[in-house]
């Protein structure tokens, strides 16, 4: 058992440090759809996709730790696909928010 819980004290230690190193990626250097879904987060809706706006729980513990219900999940569209696609933007309710275009496998921290 104790050995159970130092594997799981060193992983939650791994996952914190990940989260810190995230890289980065200027607004202006973000597609015109996720621009515009920056805009939509901003002014609080209306959103195109119903799920947009739900609670985002951080599972994976690929974003800073954060209480449940601090981050909340938008689809940012791609042109030619037929269902939400990959992109998504995660926002925080401290106004920091994370560009993900592989359906969560990987994040940027969105900078102004």
């Amino acid at each position: 058992m104790r050995r159970l819980l130092l594997a799981l004290g060193l992983a939650c230690a791994a996952y914190s440090a990940s989260a810190a190193q995230l890289q980065t990626v200027a607004r202006d250097e973000l597609s015109l759809e996720a621009r515009q879904t920056l805009q939509l987060i901003a002014s609080g809706g209306p959103f195109p996709y119903r799920r947009d706006g739900i609670v985002f729980g951080n599972l994976e513990g690929r974003l800073p730790a954060r209480v449940r219900g601090y981050y909340r999940e938008y689809t940012v569209p791609t042109p030619g696909s037929r269902d939400r696609g990959a992109r998504r933007i995660i926002s925080g309710k401290a106004g920091d928010a994370y560009f993900s275009d592989d359906h969560y496998r990987s994040f940027r921290r969105i900078r102004e």
